[in-house]
């Protein structure tokens, strides 16, 4: 099992390009991921395996803050299940859920209390980890959510890094990059898909800002971006990366679901609301 760390925008290029390995996980998924019982007991099994805990010592001892030998990690608690804004919302299709689950995750943490989120997919018969990032956002904000609106779903929208907590026709925010969207009191779901329909309508897959090579939010052609991640990949190692350290903003885009719209790189840690 291979970890393979790329800068921020490097990362970014190579996700939304999907020339590098980090992006493949996801394209290869032959299932779409679902958040029942046994789903998140095979997340689970996945995240505690001996070959993932010995990537993860390695992440873990990576600046060296922690030896190797003595990183130690462990999963802790159950997995979560992680949404993100849909394209169909966007769009307008009627019916249409506000997110979509991109897939499970699970909270690891190391013996000087470093925490990592290890995103699970299910692929074939089985469920892989295809991502480890730093912190522990998803839990917190699931449990936050649960909190604020207890039964809702609670979602992410990672074009702005922001998190909400939707159930009915109630919208509300989660951290402090939602509260800068939607207000500390929240929306009505109708107003908040008028607000991300004015943002990303244009954005979407298939529309001419996609085709424009756009879609890292740099304003790149797409030969400038596939020279980009080729060289990335290039200069970190060859082999496809079952599991991938990211820093801050390219996990996000691989989650994002919206694949042409604008995004920026993603902050993890941010205050919650």
């Amino acid at each position: 099992m291979t970890v393979r760390r790329l800068s921020s925008r490097a990362a970014v290029v190579a996700l939304l390009t999907g020339l590098a390995g980090l992006a493949a996980p996801y394209a290869s998924a032959a299932e779409n991921p679902t958040a029942t019982a046994g789903s998140k007991a095979a997340a689970h099994q996945a995240a505690a395996d001996p070959a993932t805990l010995g990537t993860l010592s390695r992440f873990f001892a990576r600046d060296g803050k922690v030896s190797l030998a003595a990183a130690a990690p462990r999963v802790q608690g159950d997995p979560v299940p992680v949404y993100t804004l849909s394209p169909e919302f966007v769009a307008g299709r009627a019916g249409a859920p506000v997110a979509k689950l991109e897939y499970l995750a699970s909270t690891a943490v190391s013996s000087d209390g470093q925490k990592a989120s290890l995103w699970t997919v299910p692929q074939g018969t089985t469920w892989k980890v295809v991502n480890i990032a730093t912190g522990d956002d998803e839990a917190r904000y699931a449990a936050a959510g649960a909190g604020r609106l207890p039964g809702g779903t609670v979602f992410q929208e990672p074009q702005i890094n922001a998190w909400y907590v939707q159930k009915g026709a109630t919208v509300l925010p989660l951290d402090e990059d939602a509260v800068r969207a939607v207000g500390a009191g929240g929306t009505t779901l109708a107003a908040y898909r008028q607000r991300v329909q004015r943002a990303y309508g244009d954005k979407l897959p298939g529309s001419a800002y996609a085709q424009s090579g756009k879609a890292g939010g740099y304003g790149q052609t797409p030969e400038e971006a596939r020279a980009q991640a080729a060289a990335a990949s290039a200069g970190h190692g060859g082999g496809t990366a079952a599991t991938a350290s990211v820093t801050a903003g390219a996990g996000a885009l691989a989650a994002a679901g919206l694949g042409a719209v604008a995004l920026r790189r993603r902050r993890r840690g941010a205050k919650p609301a």
